[in-house]
């Protein structure tokens, strides 16, 4: 689930608007002279009063710390920012640890989400260690980062600063399970719900994280109450996952088959049951549950592998490699390695851009094995045709980066796909096994090794691989499954991330 806009990181900074503290020299009475003056007129909001007093009490006094910050209080209660900041960091250049200034500089550093706020926090607290409204500004600025092992320290030292805030008490709770701090977050959840018990969405973030600290009892009387009305898809297949890990089994299947109903075109709920009915032996029912999912969605890649994984169980071998050749068909990108997918232009499905992109770093790194790869598999998704100018380049690259990197496994495994292209089978076997011998796990080398063997005619091998793709199909399905419930988590939960 993708995160929403609705909880920006201005919500969290409004937190501090009501805790930052005010600068000392504001409720200071025991100033002289113009001193009294300009803080009656600060504590007053009259903000314009204030500067034409500073204005000739600095130039006299150009040296004066207390006065610079004065200013940048001002300025800042008229919405200057940028004639505040500057104003508060003169006045730093006075005095380095001038209390009230560092507090200005760094609200107005943190309301802009702006990383120059850390420095500024972390000097004010060797000032004021215990201050835990700079702690909680740290936290959060630490989550807008994504840095969470550093934001989890600085919220629990906020101490209770956060247990009326939901929005911050979201923030701890995901960077705890980033941590995988799983019963921590519960807490945290469990504090967020009371504020609210009445709001479905966080029965539903408290239960998946309490399914991921394995309480699924915990998580099922969580959403009891939303069981009383009339349950939407999700929270089905969240109470199904709790009755299947609780080992009631019939209850999860159940659920899931009110969940389907409810919402056929869902491919995740055809994806739990297969592996529901794949754990309990029941292949030939899984088999047909995702049969009508691919009726309803007959272009889900995720769907074939599944029920090519239930054949291969029932040693139907012929037709899960027809449905893993269907999945491959449909998903070309199962080629694609890690350091592929995270161009951003492959993320898009661009390939002419990430065509672009790796060749224009091609040119100042000619010889990089990486870079090479990522041109003939980019090139090979284009589609391009044996014989054709864009063929030979990709060949040429993918050998030239195996040359040049031997256990780059991604590489042969492009090489191996294009040999099979050319119909050069013992070729293509051969990178295949290397491939396999860098990396067991690579399913896409394991397919195209498949794929070459059938083609020469050694099906005696076959069997025993369509088994190995199908566990490790069924391993990466557990992965996607357990990526899906933080997605749920660290998706639908409000997210400090976006500017």
């Amino acid at each position: 689930m993708a995160e929403p806009s609705t909880w920006r990181k201005d919500r969290v900074v409004a937190i501090f608007f009501s805790l930052i503290l005010i600068p000392s020299f504001v409720l200071s009475q025991n100033s002289s002279g113009n001193r009294d003056a300009i803080a009656a007129a600060l504590r007053d909001h009259e903000f314009d009063k204030a500067l034409q007093l500073l204005h000739p009490a600095l130039q006299r006094a150009p040296n004066n710390a207390e006065l610079w910050a004065m200013q940048g209080t001002a300025y800042a209660g008229l919405g200057h920012t940028k004639e505040a900041l500057a104003s508060f960091h003169s006045a730093l250049k006075v005095s380095p640890d001038y209390l009230p200034a560092l507090q200005g500089a760094a609200q107005i550093e943190f309301e802009a989400g702006s990383r120059d706020a850390v420095p500024l926090l972390q000097r004010v607290l060797r000032l004021r260690p215990g201050d835990p409204t700079t702690h909680g500004m740290l936290a959060v600025l630490n989550y807008q980062q994504g840095d969470c092992a550093a934001a989890v320290p600085h919220f629990v030292k906020a101490g209770a600063l956060f247990d009326s805030k939901i929005d911050a008490l979201h923030a701890y709770a995901t960077c705890l399970v980033r941590l995988k701090q799983f019963d921590k977050a519960v807490s945290a959840f469990l504090k967020a719900l009371a504020l609210d018990p009445s709001d479905a969405r966080e029965r539903k973030w408290l239960a998946s994280v309490q399914l991921l600290a394995h309480k699924p009892q915990d998580a099922l009387a969580t959403l009891a109450p939303l069981l009383q009305s009339t349950p939407d898809a999700g929270t089905l297949e969240l109470v199904s996952t709790a009755y299947e890990d609780a080992k009631e089994t019939d209850r999860a299947v159940s659920a899931l088959r009110q969940a389907i109903l409810l919402e056929p075109q869902n491919v995740n709920l055809y994806l739990d049951f297969a592996t529901i009915s794949s754990a309990h032996q029941s292949f030939q029912v899984g088999i047909n549950v995702v049969s009508e999912g691919i009726a309803l969605q007959p272009g889900a890649a995720q769907l074939y592998f599944a029920r090519g994984v239930l054949y291969v169980q029932l040693a139907q071998y012929q037709q899960a490699e027809a449905d893993f050749s269907k999945a491959y068909e449909l998903d070309p990108n199962q080629s694609l390695s890690a350091a592929a997918q995270g161009l951003a232009a492959v993320e898009q499905n661009d390939l002419d851009r990430a065509l672009t992109s790796v060749q224009s770093k091609l040119a100042r790194k000619p010889d990089d094995p990486v870079l090479l790869y990522l041109q003939a598999d980019v090139l090979s998704q284009k589609g391009a045709e044996p014989g054709s100018p864009e063929f030979q380049l990709a060949m040429r690259s993918a050998r030239r980066a195996v040359a040049l990197q031997p256990t780059l496994g991604p590489a042969r495994g492009v090489l191996a796909k294009l040999y099979l292209q050319t119909a050069q089978y013992p070729e293509a076997i051969e990178q295949c096994r290397k491939a396999l011998q860098s990396d067991p796990a690579d399913r896409t080398a394991l397919y195209h090794l498949i794929q070459a063997l059938r083609k020469t005619g050694k099906n005696d091998e076959i069997p025993g691989l369509l088994k190995q793709l199908a566990l490790l199909r069924q391993q990466a399905a557990k992965q996607e499954r357990d990526r899906n419930r933080y997605k749920l988590v660290e998706g639908d939960v409000p997210s400090t991330t976006q500017p």
